[in-house]
């Protein structure tokens, strides 16, 4: 996986890069990361890369010549080993961020170049002439697109074979098939009173797979229902979602004097 970040902050997204798992999976070589600051690509002295909105009001925008001249450079690099980009944009008038879209990023055979805006955004220009794909990480603001771009490497590196240790620990996480992940515990047995399901201690493997499946459910059932509203469930699931009902209240759906349900 090769992603370039292009942004007027680097010392935003390298340190970040180099840390946990992002370092090791380009140890490892199954990342490759450049950031690359857009001052560079500037031709006046000064390396002046933003200026005032044209119309008046608040705050700066990126000047469009540096975008351009940064990414025509990359595409040129890119096409001269007989390869292509991929330029995305986070921004939030783009499609939503999600796990399918990480898995998709993840899979990507041509170099991901992500554009960062700052301050009041960039220059409509870039859009214009570049068409970048346009994802958004969530429905609020932020100072610039430099957080976003490391939401977006993060959530495809891990799924890059190789990239986790335990490749069992893809298949358990949370969204991996749509639900939540359950419970985790460990050592000591007992904190502050508060002790560790029996189960999990009980070295039985398939009642452990059970328990944590049922606990899967209810965390998805109670805090995200809109991720089972489409699904259609295993036997199992069903099965276990009934037992749920019958054995937690908090599980039953609450009904109000009108007749409809209430979450």
């Amino acid at each position: 996986m090769r992603v370039d970040v292009l942004t007027l902050f680097p010392d935003m997204v390298a340190p970040v890069l180099g840390q946990s798992m992002l370092k090791r999976a380009q140890d490892k070589g199954l990342l490759d990361v450049k950031v690359r600051n857009l001052r560079d690509f500037t031709e006046d002295r000064h390396k002046v890369a933003d200026d005032v909105p044209y119309g008046g009001g608040a705050g700066m925008v990126l000047k469009a010549e540096p975008i351009l001249r940064a990414v025509d450079a990359l595409v040129k690099e890119t096409e001269a080993s007989g390869g292509q980009i991929r330029l995305l944009f986070p921004s939030p008038q783009g499609r939503p961020f999600t796990h399918a879209y990480a898995q998709d990023l993840a899979r990507e055979q041509r170099r991901i170049v992500i554009l960062c805006g700052h301050y009041e955004g960039i220059d409509e220009r870039v859009r214009t002439a570049l068409s970048p794909e346009e994802v958004s990480v969530g429905d609020y603001v932020l100072t610039g697109g430099e957080l976003p771009a490391l939401v977006l490497i993060d959530a495809a590196a891990r799924l890059v074979p190789g990239v986790l240790g335990d490749p069992e620990s893809l298949s358990e996480e949370s969204f991996s098939d749509s639900l939540l992940e359950y419970p985790h515990y460990t050592r000591p047995a007992e904190v502050r009173g508060l002790g560790v399901p029996d189960v999990l201690l009980s070295g039985h493997h398939e009642a452990i797979r059970v328990w944590r499946r049922k606990q899967a459910l209810r965390s998805t059932f109670l805090r995200r229902p809109d991720l089972l509203r489409d699904r259609v469930l295993t036997h199992e699931d069903q099965r276990l979602l009934n037992e749920l009902m019958s054995e937690d209240v908090s599980m039953v759906p609450m009904y109000d004097a009108g007749g409809g349900v209430r979450s």
